[in-house]
């Protein structure tokens, strides 16, 4: 994207520019008119109503953020805007950029190409840079880093040293009430809970009031079950306070579960954002598939109503965006182990057979390995058994629509012409938020 700082971030992007991710697939409106594509780096384009904070109110934007450790790219061209109110959770594996993105956001890393904006402030780019200790920006860490010799009240103050007394007090009763530590403000670190340390941490960095509050992995020091609690709790806790903030991690089910909308990193780069249940049910590439959840590409070839695979037919309109250009050609459906169900089958009508069972609990997992070598997972009621090795028929159960990858489409010569992994055509699957 242009480092060009007079333009807007939520602007389209200027010929000759690197383009953003836009959605084509809009409906026109009453008079026949399309609107403008939708920047997929907006959080609630055409016919989405954003939760808070009114339209054109972006508290973060980065635009053409480059940073690189050597030759080695950690961030490339990052293009995104956060608005007020709104948390964004960016996700992705070790090493994709998400650690440095904090970073940069923060002030403790310089880009080597692009603007960062904060509140509307360039703080990095167009020739400046503002250090972290100045920027309006409060950050959580994971090892919460709270202060050992100060009580719960103390460390929530810390950084309020410049205003008033009373002034002070009345925001550390604010805060501590607003985390449920009202009882503890006179406790020290070691007399409190790790999740209760996790909300004496948020209260902290809050006190400032900053534009943006940034979270690097808040939950990985916790065990799972507080984990899953304290993700609702600093959800509300940041709900009710009206920051904006980011958070990353490289849990999966965290980010969905607590994102206004998910930024999906990889190799330094974003692949896609936009809500949590869109981007899990409409990835835009294989990777965002493969990475959000447990992924099977079915082989089926799209001949006229249906896309007839190893398991059986699929109308195509129960097939996200399967526009008439692909009739013929060769697509990979996305199936998800509760989109498919397993049951015994006799040797003549099996679709494969059971090559693996996982218990999870409240579900079975079977991984079934398919007559035509594919292989598929079954999600079942955790009441149902069938043993490793039986024959089965795997049937489609899926009650919504399937995203989908192509494989090859028609060419020119009446031939199949490979299509690029990943690629979508012009409707084919493209996500709306």
């Amino acid at each position: 994207m242009s480092g060009d700082d007079s333009r807007d971030p939520r602007d389209p992007e200027p010929d000759g520019g690197t383009a953003t991710a836009v959605d084509t697939d809009v409906d026109a409106d009453a008079d026949g008119d399309v609107p403008d594509p939708a920047d997929r780096t907006e959080p609630y384009p055409h016919g989405w109503a954003r939760p808070s904070a009114a339209e054109g109110e972006v508290a973060l934007s980065l635009s053409g953020v480059t940073k690189r450790f050597g030759a080695t790219p950690a961030a490339e061209d990052l293009s995104l805007s956060v608005y007020e109110g709104e948390l964004l959770t960016v996700v992705g594996p070790s090493g994709c950029g998400k650690t440095t993105t904090l970073r940069l956001i923060a002030g403790l890393e310089r880009p080597d190409a692009g603007t960062v904006r904060v509140g509307g402030e360039v703080v990095a780019g167009d020739g400046g840079f503002v250090p972290a200790e100045e920027r309006d920006v409060g950050v959580v860490f994971q090892e919460f880093a709270l202060f050992p010799h100060m009580t719960t009240a103390e460390n929530v103050g810390f950084g309020l040293d410049d205003r008033p007394r009373a002034e002070r007090e009345r925001r550390v009763e604010e805060l501590l009430d607003l985390v449920g530590l009202s009882a503890e403000r006179d406790a020290y670190p070691d007399e409190l809970s790790g999740g209760q340390q996790q909300r004496v941490a948020l209260a902290r960095s809050l006190a400032p009031e900053p534009d943006v509050l940034l979270l690097d992995e808040p939950f990985a020091n916790l065990d799972v079950d507080l984990r899953e609690r304290m993700r609702e709790e600093v959800r509300a806790i940041l709900r009710e306070a009206g920051v904006t903030a980011v958070s990353v991690t490289h849990d999966q089910e965290e980010a969905l579960s607590i994102g206004d909308r998910v930024a999906v990193m990889h190799d330094g780069g974003l692949e896609q954002v936009g809500r949590p249940e869109r981007v899990f049910q409409h990835p835009e590439s294989r990777f965002v598939a493969g990475f959000l959840g447990h992924a099977s590409f079915v082989p089926g070839s799209v001949t006229g109503e249906a896309v007839e695979t190893a398991v059986g037919g699929v109308s195509v309109d129960r097939v996200y965006g399967l526009g008439p250009e692909y009739e013929w050609s060769t697509v990979d459906l996305l199936v998800r182990p509760d989109d498919l169900a397993a049951r015994p089958a006799p040797e003549g009508d099996a679709d494969g057979r059971v090559v693996g069972r996982q218990f999870l609990g409240a579900t079975v997992k079977y991984r079934v390995e398919l007559d035509d070598d594919g292989v598929v997972e079954c999600a079942h009621n955790h009441t149902e058994h069938i043993e490793r090795g039986a024959p089965v028929s795997v049937d489609f159960v899926a009650d919504h629509d399937l995203a989908w990858f192509p494989r090859s489409r028609p060419g020119a010569d009446g031939g199949d012409s490979p299509a690029v992994d990943g690629a979508r055509p012009e409707h084919g699957g493209h996500d709306a938020g």
